[in-house]
C-alpha cells in the first residue's frame, strides 16, 4: 500500500535575525557582546533590539522528491539566507528547517575550497565533507574535470583560480557527487554561456533522477524552463507562491520592486511603437523604438532600457535584452529615443513586447513601461516557441 513521499526539504515558519554592522576584533570583545545579547530586552523572542532586522519572516515552503524549487525577487530580499539556512552554515532565529539527505551546495563562488589546496586536493576534500569514501571520489573524480574544464590547471592552487573556473568547479564537484538534494546560488552566472546551458541540462538531468533541487537565480528564463514552483521573496517575506510562471510574471509586471528598495527609476519610459506592422512572419525582423527620458541627473549611468517579450496568454517569459548589453549610454539627462532591432523567430501566436527599465549594477528589472501586442503567422508549417528557419533536401533516392 502506497503512502504520500515525505518531503525532502521543509522550510516551515522562519525566521532569521541579524545584527547590522557588528564586528568583533578579539573573544575579549565578543564574551561580553554575547553576554549582553543574551541580557538584553527585546534581542530575543520576536522583538527586535538594536541594530537588529529581519532577514526572513515567516517563510515556508516545501520541496519533494524529483521537484525544482525557484526562489526568486530583488536584491536583499533574503534568497542568499534561505540557502545558507539549508546547507546549515546558519541557523533560524525560529521556525524549522529539515533537508533529508546527503546535501551538495554552491551558495558561494569558492565556498568549501581551501585556497592553499590544488583543485585535486579540494575535491577529495568536499567529497570528504559529504561523507564519500575515497574510491567513490576516484570514481568521479575524471567525470568531474571533465565538467569543470579545468584539467590543464587541476595540479594548480585553488587561489590562482579566476572566479569562472572556481564557480565551474564548485558546480561540478556539488553536482557529481552523488548528492541527494541540491543547493544552487546565482553565483552560476560567473560562468560563460556555454557552461551556464551545461549547468542546466545538467539540473534537468538531476530533476529527472528524482533530485530535488533549490536555486536562487534572477535569470527568470531558465527558472521557467528548470522549475514547475517557485516563491517570489521581498524585504524578508513570501509575497507570492505557485507555478514559476505565476512568480516571474508577478515579478517582472512589477508588482514588488517598489518594496524591493530600488527607489523611483531614474529613467522613464512614456511610448513604444513599431516602425514596422504589427503582424510579422516567423523570422521577419521588427523595429520597436522606445521613447523616454531620464529624470535624473547622471541616471543613464546607472540603468538601460529594453525590452521584455512574453508570449500571449500565458504571459510566459521568452526573451529579454537591454541597451547595457551593447554598450549603449543613455544621455546624462533628457529624452532619448531608441530603436530595437529584432528577429521575430518565434513561432505562430501573440506575443507582448513591454518596454523596460534595468537596473545595470543590480541586473534586475527596475521598472516595466507601456507595451504592445505583435502577432507572428508561420511562413511555412511550423510548430512551437521558436522559429529555427527550416529547409529541407531530398537526399536519397
Amino acid at each position: 500500500m502506497g503512502g504520500v513521499t515525505a518531503p525532502a526539504v521543509i522550510f516551515e515558519g522562519v525566521w532569521k535575525k541579524y545584527q547590522r554592522g557588528r564586528r568583533y576584533d578579539s573573544v575579549r570583545e565578543l564574551v561580553p557582546a554575547l553576554a549582553g545579547a543574551l541580557l538584553r530586552p527585546g534581542s530575543r523572542g520576536g522583538e527586535l533590539g538594536r541594530q537588529e532586522f529581519w532577514a526572513l519572516r515567516d517563510v515556508s515552503f516545501a520541496v519533494q522528491p524529483g521537484e525544482a524549487l525557484g526562489v526568486i525577487g530583488p536584491n536583499g530580499a533574503g534568497k542568499s539566507t534561505i540557502l545558507k539556512l539549508l546547507s546549515r552554515i546558519i541557523a533560524p532565529t525560529r521556525g524549522r528547517v529539515d533537508v533529508r539527505g546527503r546535501m551538495g551546495a554552491l551558495i558561494e563562488v569558492a565556498a568549501g575550497f581551501h585556497p592553499d589546496l590544488t583543485g585535486r586536493e579540494n575535491v577529495f576534500l568536499q567529497g570528504a565533507i559529504m561523507g564519500m569514501k575515497r574510491a567513490e571520489i576516484v570514481r568521479k573524480f575524471a567525470e568531474i574535470v571533465e565538467f569543470a574544464g579545468v584539467s590543464d590547471f587541476v595540479d594548480t592552487q585553488v587561489k590562482h583560480y579566476s572566479s569562472g573556473m572556481q564557480a565551474r568547479l564548485g558546480f561540478a564537484v556539488a553536482a557529481h557527487l552523488d548528492p541527494e538534494v541540491l543547493l544552487i546560488d546565482e553565483v552560476l552566472a560567473v560562468g560563460d554561456l556555454a557552461f551556464q546551458h551545461k549547468v542546466f541540462e545538467r539540473l534537468k538531468a538531476m530533476v529527472r533522477r528524482e533530485i530535488p533541487v533549490v536555486i536562487v537565480s534572477h535569470q527568470l528564463d531558465r527558472v521557467v524552463e528548470l522549475c514547475r514552483r517557485a516563491v517570489l521573496l521581498t524585504a524578508g517575506r513570501v509575497v507570492r507562491a505557485g507555478t514559476a510562471v505565476e512568480c516571474v510574471a508577478a515579478y517582472v509586471d512589477g508588482e514588488h520592486l517598489a518594496e524591493a528598495g530600488h527607489g523611483p527609476a531614474p529613467v522613464q519610459l512614456h511610448a513604444i511603437s513599431e516602425a514596422a506592422p504589427a503582424l510579422v512572419h516567423s523570422g521577419e525582423p521588427l523595429t520597436v523604438r522606445l521613447q523616454g527620458a531620464v529624470v535624473e541627473p547622471a541616471g543613464g549611468s546607472q540603468a538601460a532600457v529594453g525590452v521584455w517579450v512574453r508570449s500571449l496568454p500565458s504571459e510566459e517569459f521568452v526573451f529579454a535584452t537591454h541597451s547595457a548589453a551593447f554598450d549603449l549610454v543613455l544621455p546624462v539627462e533628457g529624452p532619448f529615443e531608441v530603436a530595437v532591432e529584432l528577429e521575430m523567430n518565434l513561432g505562430p501566436g501573440a506575443y507582448r513586447v513591454q518596454a523596460v527599465v534595468w537596473s545595470v549594477p543590480a541586473r534586475t528589472p527596475w521598472a516595466f513601461g507601456p507595451s504592445t501586442i505583435v502577432r507572428v503567422e508561420r511562413a511555412l508549417p511550423a510548430y512551437g516557441r521558436a522559429y529555427l528557419n527550416p529547409r529541407m533536401h531530398l537526399l536519397a533516392p
